[in-house]
């Protein structure tokens, strides 16, 4: 984090997507626009809350917490996914699906805990492993909501995400900036960036966005658990961090919860077909 602060990472990130978007699909922008301004108070929100808030508690989280429990932490993501569904939606959920992401959240809470649960009942948590709680509840309500979004080409729906995502993020840089924090980048920090505006956030959410209206928001975030394994993969083999075996323990109870929860949203939509 030394070679780029996160508030200058998040406003550089979702303003390059935008101004690419816009730069080299301006004409498909344009003729959307109107369906655009009719629902703009809502799809600037759905920038706001599912592209910046995760990735200010994400980045935020890396501070005080390891790249293993952030990584393994994202598993509980459809927990929350599930649960905004049925609270905004009323949405069915199969009961393995429920079972599937029960023990999923068991292993996101076990690495929250650091495999210890005396630590819940003392609410002795880690402070970046609570902000990692925040992102995945953001980017679960986002996921959630996506399925209202109107009817538009996906880089159309990705402008207006971006922009609402840049918007929120200023008020944040300039308190950043105001408690003497920032970090602008250098060298490292600029290839940093350059991957996180290329790879998460162009390409990872333009696939994401199409597969919730491929599968939906239920089983596309499902696919967000894989995360935990490469994560830790990348975080002990690159970064050199320590694996613990309660690591092991949640990352195990997670994939029976992936493929639970997949094989009931399988089950699901053929009795609903």
């Amino acid at each position: 984090m030394g070679h780029v602060s996160p508030m200058v990472i998040v406003t550089i990130r979702w303003a390059s997507v935008m101004i690419a978007l816009y730069v080299f699909k301006k004409d498909q922008i344009l003729a959307d626009w109107s369906v655009i301004r009719a629902r703009l108070p809502f799809l600037l929100f759905l920038g706001a809350i599912g592209f910046t808030g995760f990735s200010v508690a994400l980045y935020y989280a890396l501070i005080y917490t390891t790249a293993v429990n952030a990584s393994i932490m994202q598993g509980g993501t459809p927990l929350f996914v599930f649960a905004a569904s049925f609270i905004l939606f009323s949405s069915r959920i199969a009961k393995e699906q429920a079972i599937g992401f029960l023990l999923s959240f068991i292993g996101v809470i076990i690495v929250a805990v650091q495999g210890e649960f005396a630590n819940l009942l003392d609410l002795n948590i880690n402070f970046g492993d609570a902000l990692m709680l925040l992102a995945i509840l953001s980017y679960g309500i986002y996921t959630a909501i996506l399925r209202s979004k109107p009817a538009m080409h996906w880089t159309s729906l990705m402008f207006v995400l971006c922009l609402g995502a840049t918007i929120a993020s200023l008020p944040l840089l300039f308190i950043e900036a105001m408690q003497g924090a920032t970090i602008l980048p250098d060298t490292q920090g600029w290839m940093a960036v350059a991957y996180i505006v290329i790879f998460p956030s162009l390409l990872g959410q333009v696939f994401y966005i199409k597969a919730v209206e491929l599968i939906g928001g239920n089983r596309a975030s499902l696919f967000i658990n894989l995360l935990p394994i490469w994560g830790a993969l990348l975080a002990v083999t690159l970064v050199g961090e320590a694996f613990y075996s309660y690591h092991a323990a949640a990352l195990v109870l997670i994939f029976a919860g992936i493929g639970l929860a997949e094989y009931g949203g399988r089950k699901l939509s053929r009795r609903n077909a």
